[in-house]
């Protein structure tokens, strides 16, 4: 057998492990689809207003019905996390969560962990860095543009009053373009000219009333 054809058929088993362990940690990409004429601009999404957010029994909350069914777990944690920090809002968590998704998504996909370690849990970390050190090893290289957030749902909402320990768990439906490389330089997998839509399920923690107002991702993943 030719060294280029072993060359191939090598290559094409890292690729495939690359991918099944990608999948593992930060979700699926599903098919190639063209872009959308247009984008929507995510600061119109911003609510129009700051509201008063102090939770009273027998009211209904907007901010909470939008996004999970009145009456719920989720919406009784949420009703919670406003009892305890007034000033949280579910409408602007998401906002932000939408652009904490761009920023570790690209910073993954780059191998910039660092930048974005002070937002994701020690253990997600590690995880992460683990695939970016594979890659690194293989002398593989990722070239990625994020498009958009195609799909944002808060699936998920849970609050532990003892602690005032926060958890909101978030589907992201992305889209971008990447390609991986080998040590030539030559394309191994992807297209820059095609988007791939990426599904993650990711899960967001944070105390509720301190002054950090920051969360961190502590879990990938159904």
């Amino acid at each position: 057998m030719g060294s280029a054809i072993i060359q191939l058929l090598v290559l094409a088993g890292i690729a495939v492990f690359l991918v099944l362990r990608l999948r593992s940690v930060l979700g699926t990409r599903e098919g190639f689809e063209k872009p959308p004429l247009s984008m929507p601009d995510p600061a119109s999404r911003r609510a129009d207003a700051r509201r008063d957010f102090e939770v009273i029994e027998g009211d209904v909350d907007t901010d909470i019905i939008d996004h999970v069914p009145d009456g719920s777990d989720a919406a009784k944690a949420l009703a919670a996390m406003k009892m305890a920090e007034p000033g949280f809002s579910v409408g602007e968590f998401l906002h932000g969560a939408r652009g904490a998704y761009e920023m570790i998504l690209m910073a993954f996909e780059r191998g910039e962990l660092e930048d974005v370690q002070a937002f994701l849990a020690p253990d997600v970390f590690d995880s992460f860095a683990e695939v970016v050190k594979l890659r690194e090893d293989q002398g593989l290289t990722v070239e990625a543009n994020f498009v958009g957030v195609r799909e944002l749902t808060l699936k998920d909402a849970t609050f532990d009053r003892d602690t005032a320990e926060a958890e909101l768990t978030v589907k992201f439906v992305g889209e971008l373009t990447s390609v991986v490389r080998n040590k030539a330089g030559d394309v191994i997998e992807g297209s820059p000219n095609e988007i791939k839509r990426q599904r993650d399920v990711w899960t967001f923690a944070r105390k509720m009333g301190v002054d950090d107002p920051n969360w961190q991702l502590v879990a990938t993943g159904e």
